[in-house]
């Protein structure tokens, strides 16, 4: 079994920051791209911001110079780093990680956290 734990969501005044934390822990022989999404009310969940295991990112255009997303390999732990925060913002944030596992043989799936609440006030 594989669990990621998100924490680090809140309410935050407009222009703010925030840093949002996810741990995945379990059966785990590597971990490959990793990732934040947003839902806001009544909408899709979109992608925010990933990094792969060697470290390269993207982000949404709506957040790039804002938003930095790092992660840890020793501790399993992604992270995003959202500054200078807007109304926009406010959303559940997702984690989401692409991990090699193991069961009855090796294989890789994708898992998400429970999500974390952002809120952005004006």
């Amino acid at each position: 079994q594989v669990q990621l734990v998100e924490s680090g969501g809140g309410l935050v005044q407009a222009g703010g920051s925030l840093r949002l934390s996810c741990a995945a822990s379990g059966s785990i022989l590597s971990i490959n791209a990793m990732g934040w999404y947003q839902q806001a009310p009544g909408k899709q969940r979109e992608l925010v911001a990933q990094i792969t295991s060697t470290g390269a990112t993207n982000y949404a255009d709506s957040v790039k110079g804002r938003f930095t997303i790092s992660r840890d390999n020793a501790k399993n732990t992604v992270y995003l780093e959202m500054n200078s925060l807007k109304p926009e913002d406010t959303a559940v944030y997702y984690c989401n990680a692409i991990i090699d596992t193991w069961g009855a043989s090796k294989y890789q799936a994708s898992y998400w956290g429970q999500g974390t609440q952002v809120t952005v006030s004006s």
